[in-house]
This record gives structure tokens, C-alpha cells and sequence, in this order.
């Protein structure tokens, strides 16, 4: 298993020229590759790094199968670009003209970067979050296109490639295997994904630009001042813009933990606060406006939670056998599909600021 000691770490804090004592480190993450394979030489170890000066740093170590020293190295200028436009996010350090560099650490081969430590992680979103979240995208947004930012990854949150949201693929799959009336209603679920897919489709050919990635509750932090800031660059990469932003803010309006009293009003009450920051910054064109509803559509229709994740999800119900359930699922699916929900209805024009 891969390990790292304090004169490693004294070593690597040399060569950034970080000359303040270290006191002691902790880990953050780590990903157990030997667990599947004890052969595995693939690393991510992510430590905090306490200093005497009672700063602390962060030290990410990474060996994965798809991440180069370019990706990484590209992937922190984008940070260090955001941060030096003004955005909140934590200095990147550099050895030399380069952030990431390739370290030999107990027989191990791993890419090292170092950033500062962000204070103040957001654990829980509400509505002024939600709203200062959405106009935080936006900035990084304006700027990325401004200064032709790219980053050459996938990200997680492209609807016009495998993404963490939307499981259509796997809805296929499961539709080419059943049969009768169950067969017939999913080849029209079918028919109105490829419908809404052409009318996106224009989306898909505009130009791209670097993105987070991967905002969410864990990746964004608050400073005394309450100015919302963000961290974690892993995911970042080329995205639609637009599509970015609808993404994300459904990701956010869903998947996160809220204050007590939003249950079952998450989405109702997040959605439309983060689209209003983001517009506030990065007004949405008519064009956009238009795509929303199709996009949010088949968002809320091949939700991966549904399709695959929740143990009462589509793909599980068919992996039991239990047709009726899935024929359930179908009429769902189905539903959401078939009902387009302006931004408009979506509460986007008529939600007071709350920031």
C-alpha cells in the first residue's frame, strides 16, 4: 500500500518552496486499488499538511489509469486562472514554471500537487447558497470563455456523452430485453429521447470551454465574509457552458443535504435559486431558454438514481423479475418525458433574490 512520511513530504515542500515547518498530517482520501488487485501500483492519496506556522496545505498523489501529468497540470492552471480572476479558490503552488510533477515515493511512481487548504467547507445548501452558488458558476463561466480556458477531459455532467446523471444507455439496454406492451412503451420513451436529442443537438456542436465540473456541497466553501468559494479541480474539463449550468443546478437542487424543513421541496426551492444567481451574472439567451425544458426532461426521465442506483430502481426491478414494477418504472418514465417544464414553470422568473 502506498505511504507517505514526513521527510517525503519535506522533500516535495523544497521543491515548492514551502519553507515553514511541518507539525504533523492527516488524510483526507484515500482510494484502496489494492483491495481489488494487491498487484495495483495506482494511487490517489489526497493529506492535509499542518504547518508550524499553523497554515496547512493540501497534497494530492495520483497514479490513475487516465490522468497524465498534461491533464493535471492543465487542470491546476485552470484553478490558479479562476483564483487569479478573483474567484475564490485556493492558491496552487508550483515548482519551478510547473504545478504537477512526478515523484518516486517508497517504490511507487505518483504525480504530486500542492495547494492551499480551504477553509470552511459547506455542508449543508439552502436558498442564499444555492443562489450565490449559481452566480459563482457563472463567473467561472464568463471567464473561462473570456480567456479561451480549456482543459482536455471528459466531465461528468455532458448530456451528450456518458455522464453521472442521466442514464440513458443503461435505459436501452434494459428496453432491448423486454417484451408485449413493455417493449412498445419503452421504444417510445426510446423515440422521444432521439426527438429531444435532435432539437439539443445544436448544443452539442458550440464551442466548449473548461469547467469545475463537480460543484456540489463538498467542493464548495465559505469564508468569514460569507463570499462562496469552490475546490477540487479533479473533475474539471470541457463542457457546454449552458449545459454545465442546467447540470449542475439540478445536481445541486437534488443530491445534496439540505436545511431541516426542505424535505420533499429540495428541488422546488434549490432549482430555481441557483438558476436566478447564475442568470444574474450570465443572463440566459432566448436560445437557451428554449432547450431547457428538453433538457430538464430527459434529466428527470433517465434520472440515475431511478434507472440504476436506488434499491427500488428500474434496473434492479428487472434484475428481480418483477414486471410489474417495471411497467410501473415505464409509465414514469413516460410521464416525464412527455411533460416539458419551462423555466418559467420551474419557478425562474418569479423568485425574489434571497442573497
Amino acid at each position: 500500500m502506498f505511504e507517505v512520511i514526513c521527510s517525503d513530504i519535506q522533500s516535495i515542500f523544497r521543491d515548492y518552496q514551502i519553507l515553514s515547518h511541518i507539525d504533523h498530517f492527516e488524510e483526507l482520501q484515500r482510494y484502496h486499488y489494492e483491495r481489488d488487485d494487491p498487484s495495483s501500483r495506482e494511487v490517489r492519496l489526497i493529506i492535509r499538511v499542518f504547518l508550524a506556522d499553523g497554515s496547512s496545505v493540501v497534497v494530492r498523489f495520483k497514479n490513475e489509469k487516465d490522468v497524465s501529468l498534461e491533464l493535471l497540470e492543465s487542470q491546476c492552471r485552470f484553478a490558479q486562472l479562476l483564483h487569479d480572476r478573483r474567484i475564490l479558490t485556493p492558491v496552487q503552488y508550483q515548482s519551478g514554471q510547473s504545478f504537477a510533477r512526478w515523484y518516486t515515493i517508497g517504490g511507487y511512481q505518483v504525480i504530486v500537487t500542492v495547494e492551499e487548504f480551504a477553509e470552511g467547507e459547506v455542508r449543508v445548501v439552502d436558498l442564499p447558497i444555492a443562489e450565490k452558488t449559481g452566480a459563482l458558476l457563472a463567473r467561472t463561466h464568463n471567464i473561462a470563455e473570456e480567456c479561451n480556458a480549456h482543459v482536455d477531459n471528459d466531465v461528468i455532467f455532458d448530456p451528450f456523452k456518458r455522464n453521472d446523471l442521466l442514464f440513458y444507455p443503461e435505459f436501452a439496454e434494459i428496453a432491448s430485453k423486454l417484451e408485449g406492451d413493455a417493449r412498445i412503451l419503452a421504444d417510445q420513451i426510446i423515440g422521444k429521447y432521439q426527438e429531444y436529442m435532435e432539437i439539443l443537438s445544436p448544443l452539442g456542436s458550440e464551442p466548449r470551454y473548461a469547467v469545475q465540473g463537480d460543484i456540489s456541497d463538498c467542493n464548495l466553501y465559505q469564508n468569514a465574509d460569507g463570499e462562496i468559494g469552490l475546490f477540487d479541480f479533479n473533475r474539471s474539463g470541457d463542457n457546454n457552458l449552458y449545459c454545465d449550468a442546467v447540470m449542475q443546478a439540478i445536481f445541486e437542487a437534488r443530491l445534496m443535504d439540505y436545511p431541516d424543513g426542505y424535505a420533499g421541496r429540495s428541488e422546488e426551492l434549490i432549482l430555481p435559486a441557483f438558476l436566478r444567481g447564475y442568470q444574474s451574472i450570465r443572463p440566459f439567451t432566448g436560445f437557451q431558454r428554449q432547450m431547457f425544458p428538453y433538457l430538464y426532461a430527459l434529466i428527470a426521465a433517465f434520472w440515475s438514481m431511478d434507472i440504476v442506483w436506488s434499491e427500488n430502481s428500474l434496473q434492479k426491478a428487472f434484475e428481480r423479475g418483477d414486471m410489474k414494477a417495471v411497467e410501473g418504472w415505464l409509465q414514469i418514465i413516460w410521464q416525464r418525458i412527455s411533460h416539458l417544464r419551462s423555466m418559467e414553470e420551474r419557478g425562474l422568473d418569479n423568485l425574489q433574490p434571497v442573497s
